[in-house]
């Protein structure tokens, strides 16, 4: 408690002077829940925090110096200088990270508990978070997966009173956090946030608990800070003076202190040397820290994506002997063998389990592998997926398996803010295998919430890998790179190509992130075209060519990373080029690829880019509206032809 004390005012002075670059939010007046807490786990326990998260980096055993030069931004920070006080890592120690977002951290230690459960290594996952995180939907979805599951987990709730400076009593029905425990069938404990003891005893006993199968605890702690959320915010328009100062006379290091005299534990030189031992240490660090060096412009895109694999291509040609099988029995395959091979894979969604999958993905896996790898899940998108991200953080690989990508919008969050972002702001320490797969598109008469593409989306934000297949061979291919990967893969499956049979290689095969398909050779122009509108510009080439337009017809397959060099050589040959996309045009991926052609292809081209995009419109039900949003056989022919002749 000394250490966290002391470390932390020194970095409210260093807020003063300038050294630490944004925001500083201290943890005094907490010291007692981490430290006691934090005694009762091992090494290799997860621990997950919230932006308040020093006293939680130092209890799992964070060296000051460590801590300090984050803050200072210094490349021997913790999370060498890209986290700052908001964002600690040391996954080496087990604390696996703090975040600026409130809640994910209850997810997260969620998908550590079922990565304990999938490797059966006794791992806890402990998630420190606020009062303010109580009311967010992540606490009632991470709590109830955790609950149902029997995951062993420990939920810490320190209530100090306020979330960022609104009082918890005005925006909460029930004021009782550890009365909602019962709600989700789990033992819950309301303890002295200051009774260092107390809350170790609880700790200790949630810790036995959780190793022995019996499920997660909530603890609520009530406490206080007493310094203002953030260094340097004012601090008396939503509490007064008296108020921080009646806390400090709770103060649980004096509490402690008083009860160790007292007993007979210590005496008062014995606890003057240790408070001149921990001020050194403290001082040593702001030094160390602030002698450190910043981190150099070079590494400043570093650890974005996983290293790339060398080595030969994992592919086989396109004669090697195969069978005929439909895009989804070649997905199904694929999972299959990774499954077979890796028992680290386990999958998430509605109805995956001994049903198989809304559309058959998971097709016969219940039966060889049982509901923990494959586990239906309550309909909760957000939850299920901030879940994965905690367990990939902590040696599993989870697929998400959510239907149609209209749902997983519940959980943008989860994906853009932590999935996208942990390799990175980990520099590289945490590897995040996570495998988000649905259905895309338009073409089912399922209206406008089950008919949403969304690549373009996704493919904007560093961090993610965005595959779009389009036949059998290529989505088995693909989802095997997928599933022995270390990125984070949005799999996006058309709707209407689920059906489509197509020859898929007997032996085994990957196919790498990046490489663009030539799906049909030409000499006149080039189309480029994703998911279903690839197989509707085959269907416009037969016409064409009887015209004697020869088409080149182009299929990125990913989106992210997007292949413009294959592209590029196309155009040089064929001087014009045309993007069909059923996604809308503004902002979108072929907005891109036109991009990157006016800018690197120009002297190659004889004719405009143009594009032939879906209409920007929610997608309507009615056939007749539904096929007035989208482009054909017809209007892709046309296009093409109008292309040719400029």
């Amino acid at each position: 408690m000394l250490v966290i004390r002391m470390v932390e005012e020194r970095l409210a002075k260093s807020h003063q002077r300038g050294l630490i670059h944004g925001a500083c939010h201290t943890y005094v007046g907490q010291e007692a829940i981490a430290t006691a807490v934090c005694a009762q786990l091992d090494a290799n326990d997860a621990v997950f925090s919230t932006h308040r998260g020093h006293g939680h980096a130092l209890a799992k055993g964070m060296e000051p110096r460590q801590l300090m030069a984050e803050l200072y931004g210094r490349e021997t920070g913790c999370s060498r200088g890209r986290g700052g006080s908001m964002h600690l890592f040391a996954p080496e120690i087990g604390m696996m990270g703090t975040s600026g977002i409130v809640a994910p951290c209850i997810l997260q230690a969620a998908g550590a508990g079922y990565s304990s459960l999938i490797t059966n290594s006794r791992q806890l996952g402990v998630a420190f978070f606020g009062d303010g995180a109580v009311n967010n939907g992540a606490f009632h979805e991470g709590l109830n997966m955790a609950a149902i599951w029997k995951l062993p987990v420990l939920f810490i709730c320190e209530n100090n009173q306020f979330a960022t400076e609104v009082p918890f009593a005005s925006v909460a029905g029930n004021p009782s956090v550890a009365a909602r425990g019962a709600a989700y069938g789990m033992t819950a404990v309301e303890l002295d946030g200051n009774d260092v003891l107390a809350i170790a005893d609880a700790a200790r006993d949630a810790v036995r608990r959780a190793r022995d199968g019996e499920g997660p605890t909530l603890l609520e702690c009530k406490t206080y800070r007493t310094r203002a959320h953030a260094e340097g915010m004012g601090d008396f328009t939503y509490r007064t003076r008296e108020d921080v100062e009646q806390w400090k006379t709770r103060c649980p290091i004096a509490r402690l202190k008083q009860h160790l005299l007292e007993q007979g534990t210590a005496d008062e030189a014995g606890l003057s040397a240790l408070e001149q031992e921990v001020a050194a240490l403290t001082e040593a660090a702001h030094e160390f820290a602030e002698a450190s060096a910043y981190p150099t412009a070079e590494s400043a895109t570093t650890h974005v994506y996983a290293p790339p694999r060398s080595g030969a291509p994992r592919d086989v040609p396109a004669t090697a002997p195969g069978r005929e099988l439909t895009f989804m029995k070649a997905t199904l395959e694929a999972l299959t063998e990774e499954m077979a091979r890796n028992p680290k894979i386990f999958v998430l969604g509605e109805g995956i389990g001994v049903r198989g999958g809304n559309f058959a993905t998971t097709s016969g896996l219940f039966a060889i592998h049982g509901p923990e790898r494959l586990r239906d899940t309550p309909i909760c998108e957000r939850g299920f997926v901030g879940l994965a991200g905690g367990a990939a953080m902590t040696g599993t690989r989870p697929v998400v398996d959510f239907m149609f990508a209209d749902f997983v919008l519940d959980a943008v969050g989860e994906i853009i803010n932590q999935i996208a972002k942990m390799q990175y702001m980990s520099s590289g320490r945490l590897k995040m295998p996570v495998l988000l797969r649905g259905c895309i598109g338009i073409g089912h008469c399922a209206a406008t919430h089950h008919s949403g593409s969304y690549y373009s989306m996704y493919a904007h934000f560093p961090g993610l890998r965005v595959v779009v297949p389009s036949s059998p061979r290529d989505a088995k291919g693909l989802l095997k790179t997928a599933l022995t990967g270390d990125d984070p893969v949005l799999f996006l499956e058309h709707r209407e190509l689920m059906t489509v049979k197509g020859t898929v290689p007997e032996e085994e095969y990957f196919i790498d992130f990046g490489q663009a398909a030539i799906v049909r050779e030409g000499r006149d122009v080039t189309v480029v075209a994703l998911a279903l509108m690839v197989h509707k510009t085959l269907q416009a080439c037969e016409g064409l060519a009887k015209e004697g337009i020869e088409v080149e017809l182009i299929d990125p397959r990913t989106v992210s990373p997007l292949d413009t060099d294959t592209i590029i050589r196309s155009v040089a040959r064929t001087g014009r080029l045309l993007i069909v996309d059923e996604d809308f045009a503004h902002c979108g991926v072929s907005a891109e690829i036109a991009a990157q052609l006016a800018d690197r292809a120009f002297d190659e081209l004889d004719a405009p880019i143009r594009r032939l995009n879906g209409v920007p419109s929610p997608t309507p039900y009615s056939p007749t509206l539904e096929a007035a949003v989208v482009p054909n056989v017809e209007t892709i022919a046309q296009a093409i032809r109008d292309l040719c002749a400029e």
